[in-house]
């Protein structure tokens, strides 16, 4: 299934728009974690541990997404947008939300 940030998708034509689609994750840090990027927040370098979590929990709320478009009829989704957001009462959660317009092409 295509999933693209553009509102078209070259070289086909939307013959129906499903509706709005959406996959979320949230992911929970543990103590380790928090502490070494801590650690290298202070000294510099890249949070690698936190990366990797990051990119994981994108992957499969795009894959939610595209599920979830799937089983409504939809081939693809258009006008995709990713955010982040930080949950809990000590920020120790973040969510990852992907949502778009799952249509129909040809």
């Amino acid at each position: 299934m295509i999933a693209t940030t553009t509102p078209t998708i070259e070289g086909t034509r939307i013959t129906k728009y499903c509706g709005i689609v959406t996959g979320e994750m949230i992911l929970g840090t543990s103590f380790l974690k928090d502490f070494a990027a801590g650690f290298r927040d202070t000294f510099g370098g890249r949070a690698s541990s936190y990366e990797k979590e990051i990119g994981q929990a994108r992957v499969l709320a795009l894959r939610q997404m595209q599920g979830r478009a799937g089983e409504i009829g939809a081939n693809a989704v258009v006008g995709v947008k990713l955010d982040y957001e930080s949950l809990g009462t000590t920020n120790g959660l973040l969510m990852v939300t992907a949502s778009g317009t799952a249509v129909f092409v040809e």
